[in-house]
């Protein structure tokens, strides 16, 4: 077979969801929904907890690093659907889909390295409240919040970057709405070995030790809240990390479905589907479960809002 290299002279082509141009226009309005669902949710937390004193603490900073994660994962894919929507081109570059690439595994690793964070913060807060304060300083939780940023950007890059070695066919269609990994490198005529090597060392260290660090920090969570003798006092320290539990759930049922379905089928659709869940719902519904079960959250967006609509009546009023 013809085969290309890696200076990208070629593009890929995304089939995406459908070839039926009223399925196409369906999901363009599905899918710009969600997306200003997602980015605004996600924008009103983060200045939420700048705007409120109140919310500057540990558990916070973590949340807002979590939605500025879920913002970049969202647009790493969806605007570019939508434009091959809106185009009814399908078209994506090499140097695009080596970017998106990129940038998936980092908002990904960030998401997955911030849950563990925020379930190690519970842990303290929980079974050790009389040291939390001493513990989860702000200089420990900025290097935390720093720390997880880093170890994503650089275990993406060993990811991508051994993408650039490999030669491609004239096969470019890549049977999902972005360029999944897993997907390009079934276009690869060269050999994957190494690439499949980084990626499942990559995947295991970076998912494998935080989501058990998640485990072991709830189940240490979970047998103080047993000792504690009052309903009440039961009842409020599961509620202090039940939104938190709510989102690990999603984002580990639904990343885990990702490669489940990979595994069970040698069709792509149940992949892109449990994608379409992954990428796109979960950091949609993270604004919705955070304000609506946390009081101190509910709070701050109320007074926000009531802000931004003060700001909206002045305008009105200034207009001539």
């Amino acid at each position: 077979m013809e085969r290309e290299n890696q200076t990208g002279e070629r593009n890929f082509l995304l089939l995406g969801f459908t070839e039926d141009s009223d399925l196409q226009s369906f999901f363009f309005g599905l899918l710009l929904s969600m997306y200003l669902v997602t980015i605004t949710g996600n924008l009103l937390i983060i200045v939420a907890i700048i705007s409120d004193p109140h919310l500057h603490m540990p558990m916070y900073l973590f949340l807002s690093n979590l939605s500025i994660a879920d913002i970049g994962f969202t647009s790493t894919t969806i605007p570019k659907v939508l434009q091959n929507i809106r185009t009814q081109s399908k078209f994506i570059s090499f140097s695009g889909c080596i970017t998106q690439i990129f940038f998936f595994i980092v908002f990904g690793c960030l998401d997955n390295l911030l849950l563990s964070v925020m379930a190690y913060d519970r842990f303290v807060a929980i079974c050790h409240p009389l040291h939390y304060v001493v513990i989860m300083n702000s200089c420990f939780c900025a290097m935390l919040a720093l720390g997880s940023w880093i170890v994503s950007v650089m275990s993406s890059l060993p990811e991508t970057l051994t993408v650039l070695r490999l030669s491609f066919c004239t096969n470019m269609e890549i049977p999902h709405f972005f360029c999944d990994l897993p997907e390009v490198l079934k276009l690869a005529c060269s050999d994957t070995l190494v690439n499949n090597i980084v990626t499942y060392s990559i995947t295991i260290v970076i998912a494998g030790f935080p989501f058990s660090g998640i485990l072991l920090s709830y189940s240490k969570i979970f047998s103080s809240i047993l000792r504690i003798p009052s309903a009440g006092g039961k009842y409020k320290a599961f509620s202090t990390c039940g939104s938190h539990l709510l989102v690990v759930f999603l984002f580990y049922s639904n990343g885990l479905g990702v490669y489940l379905s990979s595994a069970a089928t040698s069709s792509s659709r149940m992949s892109l589907v449990a994608s379409l869940m992954y990428s796109i719902v979960t950091p949609m519904l993270n604004p919705f479960i955070y304000s609506l079960r946390n009081k101190d959250m509910q709070k701050a967006l109320g007074k926000l809002l009531r802000k931004i609509m003060l700001l909206g009546e002045g305008t009105m009023v200034g207009l001539p």
